[in-house]
C-alpha cells in the first residue's frame, strides 16, 4: 500500500491534499450510485448488501445493517444491525437482528428484538418473535407469532420467590418446649 505522504505532490500543504482527496472520494460513478440506491438505509450507519445475483450458503454474522436482495440459506445474525430483505430477496434461515424489514420471502424463525415489518410484497413462513410487529395489507404470514414485551424470565421470578421464602423461614425461631427453672 502507499502512504499518504507519498501520494501528495511536493510543495503542497496538508489541507490542500485533504481537500483533493475528499473531492475524489465524494464523486460517485453511475454504477455505484445504482448500488447505493438499491440498499436504502434509515440512518447514516454503514450498510452491507447482498445483491440479486449473489447466493450464500452458511452463517452470516455482523453488527452493521444488511440489505439482502439475493439468496441466503443458513443463518443470519446481526447483533445490533437492521436486516432488510428486498423484493427479490429469499432467505431460508433463522434470522436474528435488532430490526427486520421483509419485502421478499423468508422461511424460518425471525427474531427482531425491536420490531419486524412485513411489507405488502413480503412473505414469512415460520415463527416470528418481536416486541413490535407491523404487517401491511397484501403481506403473507404463515406460522407462529409472539409479539409484545416479553415478561421477565420465569427462572428469575422463581429465584426471587425462593429467596423470599428462605428469608421468611430464617426469621422464624423454634422453641424447644422445655421450661426453664
Amino acid at each position: 500500500m502507499w502512504k499518504k505522504e507519498d501520494a501528495k505532490p511536493q510543495g503542497t500543504s496538508d489541507s490542500s491534499s485533504e481537500a483533493t482527496n475528499s473531492s475524489k472520494m465524494s464523486s460517485v460513478t453511475p454504477s455505484s450510485a445504482a448500488t447505493l440506491a438499491a440498499a436504502p438505509s434509515g440512518s447514516s450507519r454503514s450498510s452491507a448488501s447482498i445483491s440479486q445475483g449473489i447466493r450464500i450458503k452458511g452463517e452470516v454474522t455482523g453488527s452493521e445493517d444488511l440489505y439482502v436482495d439475493g439468496l441466503v440459506d443458513g443463518k443470519l445474525n446481526l447483533t445490533n444491525g437492521s436486516l432488510t430483505i428486498g423484493p427479490n430477496g429469499t432467505v431460508k434461515a433463522d434470522v436474528n437482528a435488532r430490526e427486520v424489514i421483509v419485502r421478499g420471502k423468508v422461511e424460518g424463525k425471525v427474531t427482531g428484538r425491536d420490531k419486524v415489518q412485513l411489507w405488502s410484497t413480503g412473505q414469512i413462513t415460520g415463527e416470528v418473535q418481536t416486541e413490535r410487529l407491523s404487517i401491511e395489507e397484501g403481506a403473507v404470514l404463515k406460522g407462529k407469532v409472539e409479539a409484545g414485551k416479553q415478561p421477565t424470565k420465569t427462572a428469575e421470578i422463581k429465584a426471587v420467590a425462593a429467596a423470599a421464602a428462605s428469608k421468611s423461614s430464617d426469621t422464624t425461631t423454634l422453641s424447644s418446649g422445655t421450661a426453664a427453672d
